[in-house]
């Protein structure tokens, strides 16, 4: 029964696959699986689409709207405004809707105010108790987890139950090679996982008139496909391997369980205590201390600040801080915001780099579990990874301190200093101690967009890798059991 190449015969392909979907008709476990497949994968598309068209609009008017109204504010105390803050939002990327990744864990909204840099916040999965237990029902959930335990339903005896009704020294007899049947099953399995993928397809239309590009799609798609592919792959050949149904079910159970459930929680956990990070606490404390030796920028008595005083007076060669050209309080607030970013921003980077280097770690789990590489690519293709979101905050820290500077500008050159000094003496020294409307105007538009194509592409590339590699290790192994068993 040995063959080669030329013996593989796709007319009797076709029969065995159509065959295997007679059975799954006559069989209702099988119907129901698919269906329950089909159902999920189309419920959470279209749901997900109409939550993402619903979170850009309204984002894009909450942005406008925080715009609009920071504008509108009226005269004021310049240090008033940098403390009445601005909000920047996050809208999500067109593929966003399919997967979105760290973002519904990270946060979409960051409140933008002088002298510190607060986290995201209103983060999806701390608004809800969510959908189930492991995590957000999104199309990538469906694809990534459910949709091999529906294929394992549906085709873990496409072999086995053939050897355990003694059908196979039937079918041998015939002159059925062991290559005809086994491609004949893994066309009736990848028929179903198409089925199952059928409605991401068709959301790439509405992805595409958002703007995403066909490159960054098509790598989205071809990885979901290779991933349910490779899970194909695993089916027939245990299928192949175990001499019953049972055995055949109880092993693709535990390797679903181990790829899928367990294996990503394991990455995590040991990226976590392979690459330790400090505590959000411990980081404040010492955030804390060391901008206390900067000195108090809301005080321009502070003794921090009397080498900048020397400096200046020396400078515009006059002996008092009221004969300066400017006002000193809002140039110390200049001067202190700059030197505050700056450790703000070391602190920033380094916590950044941390979670980097612990995503990094646990995604060479993927080497692993098909699933952890097809999560990374999922991804890092929908901008959605780690690395965006912190291109998010460092674009958000950008905004925040040259709106901040824009204001300090504004209140060094602007306000005089003896007004600035005795504002608070009565309710009409707090009146002149105020600059125009207009100068609020330091706001840019912000919307965040994703990486280029080609660089989410490139990102994805080693994902990509561990996939294939897979798709390869199980692609052979199916080969030489087919040999043996030949």
């Amino acid at each position: 029964m040995k063959q080669n190449l030329q013996s593989i015969q796709p007319v009797i392909m076709w029969k065995i696959a159509r065959d295997e979907w007679r059975y799954w008709f006559r069989s209702k476990l099988a119907v129901v699986a698919l269906l329950i497949g089909l159902t999920c994968t189309m419920l959470t598309v279209v749901v997900s689409v109409g939550d993402a068209f619903e979170l850009e609009h309204q984002r894009g008017h909450a942005q406008q709207q925080s715009e609009q109204t920071f504008v509108n504010q009226p005269d004021r105390h310049p240090h008033r405004m940098v403390h009445y803050g601005h909000y920047v939002f996050k809208t999500p990327p067109p593929l966003g809707m399919v997967d979105p990744g760290v973002d519904s864990h990270t946060g979409n909204t960051i409140f933008l105010e002088g002298h510190r840099q607060n986290s995201a916040t209103f983060a999806d999965q701390k608004q809800s108790s969510g959908t189930t237990i492991l995590g957000a029902l999104t199309p990538a959930f469906v694809l990534q987890v459910l949709a091999p335990l529906l294929l394992v339903i549906m085709g873990y005896g496409v072999v086995s139950r053939e050897r355990e009704t003694q059908t196979l020294s039937i079918l041998a007899a015939q002159g059925l090679g062991y290559g005809n049947l086994i491609l004949g099953k893994i066309s009736a399995l990848l028929l179903v996982a198409m089925l199952m993928l059928l409605p991401l397809a068709i959301s790439g239309i509405v992805v595409l008139s958002q703007g995403e590009s066909l490159l960054t799609l098509s790598l989205f798609l071809v990885g979901y496909l290779l991933y349910l592919s490779i899970w194909i792959l695993i089916i027939v050949s245990i299928s192949l391997w175990a001499k019953s149904n049972s055995v055949s079910f109880s092993t693709l159970a535990f390797t679903w369980l181990v790829l899928c459930i367990l294996m990503p929680r394991v990455a995590t956990t040991v990226a976590g205590v392979m690459v330790p990070a400090a505590g959000k606490l411990e980081k404040d404390f010492a955030v804390v201390a060391e901008l206390r030796q900067l000195g108090d920028g809301h005080n321009a008595k502070d003794k921090a600040f009397v080498q900048l005083e020397a400096e200046l007076l020396k400078k515009h060669k006059v002996n008092r801080v009221e004969d300066l050209p400017l006002n000193f309080r809002g140039f110390v607030a200049l001067k202190s915001e700059a030197e505050i970013t700056s450790i703000l921003n070391r602190y920033a980077e380094d916590r950044m780099h941390e979670e980097l280097r612990q995503s990094f770690f646990a995604r060479q789990f993927g080497w692993l579990s098909p699933q952890v590489a097809l999560r990374t690519l999922s991804m890092l293709t929908a901008g959605t990874g780690l690395e965006t979101h912190h291109r998010f905050l460092r674009e958000t820290e950008n905004l925040r301190f040259n709106f901040v500077q824009r204001l300090n500008q504004a209140h060094t050159n602007k306000l005089n200093y003896i007004d600035d000094m005795n504002r608070n003496k009565s309710e009409a020294a707090g009146q002149i101690a105020r600059i125009s409307a207009k100068n609020w105007n330091v706001i840019e538009g912000f919307k965040f967009r994703s990486s280029p194509s080609k660089e989410r592409a490139l990102q994805a590339m080693t994902p990509l890798a561990q996939l294939l590699l897979w798709f390869g290790m199980f692609g052979l192994f199916l080969r030489n059991l087919q040999r043996h068993y030949s």
